[in-house]
């Protein structure tokens, strides 16, 4: 695979996690509608229908319903609504898939199953989701929908402990209750995407180093409950970058299109121009929009697009927007080591023969992955070589993972892009962690940056361990 992309994947949060060209596509933060819905025509403003606030008591779960794949941002218009049979169809689907991976025995009924009712009720999601799960060995699975699913925690009781199984039952009450079932099977059995978590500790203080790849796909969902508890645990989330920070973001956006009067066809081959101009064209921008874009920009969405899978959300879910959703779901107070600007301009000073290497890189691997749909797996080494990283991720493996991702060899490349992704930017994440954990005493925060820049000699782990702290690789058992 091409060093340059697999750096970003392991160093840059930004690029690819928050593609420019669907900037309007960013998952809304749960209880912060988006504008407009994310699917379909645009209807006129007159005939668009106003949102609806999710309680706050199911932003948590939202995050996860997201993640799983279960939702898209066109439900905050009808996330309080009667639940619907394709809205059902849909998230029972979506928590099938996800038990099928898990591989569990297969519960065989000792007589023919009583015919379940599945309607708009309480009570009728309850029973199309036992439908789900009662094709496995699971607790309680035989003693019927109702005593299950409270057993897996699905449903719980109101005040009373009534759990009004004849009520109509809301898009997020449905929601609420796919998330649960998935979360709670996959806890039972230990499951899950553990990461490369690591626990530091000093002067009475912890922080979780969680180092990410900027990618959803493979099925990264759900994340190991080692990984939820680091995270909910926390009073501090830091990241390579605060999304929240609008002022910021505006200015990413600035920096990403040029403003000197010239264009991507001044910057490129005619022949690349051309072909990337038709990727994009069919994939609904103008050639005006596509022309204002720097290289770098359609090269990081292009890669996206490219190792994107069928298990992939509507909304490219990398890990790093799903912790930080999760962190402010959970009043978690959430910051950034850098800036949005500050990556930017890292792409922006890469001469434009660089960026045009970089654009057809991205190019490459973008037609690798729409020849791997058609084609099936391992239509391009470079999709079999994320892939074997996501495994090892997955796994919390990091010799596997060290072993994928050669981080000296990156470094010893001598490559312009590697050396300011790394060197000139490890320094500085392991001085903002060592600076957390030297100030005060019983804190408990998580830095979640690119596992590139956890690894190797140069990278956080090491260099918190160099200063005398106590790192320890959470264990994956």
């Amino acid at each position: 695979m091409n060093k340059r992309l697999l750096a970003l994947l392991m160093a840059l949060g930004l690029t690819l996690s928050l593609p420019a060209l669907a900037a309007e596509d960013v998952p809304a933060t749960p209880g912060e509608p988006m504008e407009q819905p994310a699917q379909g025509d645009v209807m006129p403003i007159s005939e668009t229908p106003a949102p609806q606030e999710i309680a706050p008591w199911a932003w948590d779960a939202m995050s996860e319903v997201n993640a799983l794949g279960m939702w898209d941002d066109s439900f905050y218009y009808c996330i309080l609504d009667e639940v619907t049979d394709e809205q059902m169809d849909r998230l029972t689907a979506a928590a099938a898939d996800k038990l099928a991976l898990l591989g569990l025995p297969a519960y065989v009924p000792a007589g023919e199953p009583a015919p379940l009712v599945v309607d708009h009720t309480r009570g009728g999601v309850l029973n199309a989701l036992y439908q789900q799960v009662s094709a496995w060995e699971v607790p309680a699975v035989a003693e019927g929908p109702v005593a299950c699913m409270e057993a897996l925690g699905v449903v719980k009781g109101r005040e009373g402990g009534d759990l009004a199984l004849d009520g109509v039952c809301t898009l997020q009450e449905a929601l609420v209750m796919a998330q649960r079932l998935v979360l709670n099977v996959y806890d039972l059995q230990d499951a899950g995407s553990k990461g490369l978590l690591w626990k530091a500790e000093g002067n009475g203080n912890t922080l979780y180093l969680l180092g990410t790849i900027h990618v959803d796909r493979d099925n990264v969902y759900p994340l190991h409950k080692s990984v939820r508890d680091a995270i909910t645990s926390s009073s501090l989330a830091a990241f390579e970058v605060d999304f929240t920070q609008e002022a910021d973001m505006e200015a990413f956006v600035q920096l990403q299109m040029y403003d000197d009067g010239t264009t991507l066809a001044d910057h490129i081959s005619p022949e690349l121009y051309e072909a990337v101009s038709d990727i994009f064209l069919s994939l609904g921008l103008t050639q005006e929009e596509i022309d204002a874009y720097r290289p770098w920009v359609l090269a990081g969405s292009l890669t996206q697009l490219g190792i994107s899978d069928d298990s992939t959300g509507d909304a490219a879910w990398a890990v790093d927007l799903y912790v930080q959703s999760k962190a402010l779901n959970n009043s978690i107070t959430v910051n950034g080591v850098e800036s949005a600007v500050y990556q930017s301009e890292i792409f922006n000073s890469l001469s434009d023969a660089y960026q045009e290497e970089y654009l057809a890189a991205g190019l490459a691997t973008y037609e690798a992955g729409s020849a791997g749909a058609e084609a099936g797996d391992g239509a391009d080494e470079s999709l079999d070589v994320i892939s074997a990283m996501l495994t090892a991720w997955k796994d919390r493996d990091l010799e596997a993972f060290e072993g994928v991702f050669d981080k000296e060899a990156v470094l010893a490349s001598g490559d312009e892009l590697n050396v300011k992704l790394f060197t000139e930017r490890d320094p500085n994440m392991i001085r903002y962690a060592a600076d957390y954990l030297s100030q005060g005493t019983g804190n408990t925060g998580i830095l979640v940056v690119g596992a590139g820049h956890m690894i190797g000699e140069t990278g956080v782990v090491q260099g918190l361990i160099d200063l005398g702290y106590t790192v320890e690789l959470v264990s994956a058992d």
